[in-house]
């Protein structure tokens, strides 16, 4: 099987998907967040202290949230590489404001007949406040 790496338009297809997804996080906008995660009882979202199984799952974590929760955060680095034209994934390094610790995020991403949505996704924070590669 050969699989095209990094096609550029599907890389700036993902770039921009998970543009999308930043500033909704950084909104609190519970709707598009839910919309950008894959609607299927497969998807799955590990969280610094939660782990979901499943849409239904994610979306009533969201829900749940004190609407004023601010994720307030600056990306550090971002990854993105794709696999052919509908696969691709979107991993980053941030720092919340606030907070000397560096967190990681990992996004999986498919295309859908709706666009492109969240199959997996992971977060977590390094134990090292000083570690900073850019």
């Amino acid at each position: 099987m050969s699989l095209e790496i990094n096609i550029p338009e599907i890389v700036q297809e993902v770039t921009a998907a998970f543009h999308r997804y930043e500033a909704a996080l950084n909104k609190n906008d519970v709707a598009t967040l839910d919309e950008l995660f894959w609607d299927s009882p497969h998807t799955l979202r590990y969280g610094i202290g939660e782990q979901l199984y499943g849409h239904d799952q994610i979306a009533a974590y969201r829900s749940g949230r004190d609407p004023k929760f601010v994720v307030d955060r600056d990306l550090v680095k971002l990854w993105v590489i794709t696999y052919g034209r509908d696969f691709g994934t979107a991993n980053c390094e941030f720092r919340r404001h606030g907070d000397p610790r560096l967190g990681r995020q990992s996004h999986t991403w498919m295309r859908t007949p709706d666009g492109w949505r969240i199959v997996a996704a992971h977060v977590s924070f390094t134990g090292d406040a000083t570690r900073m590669k850019t």
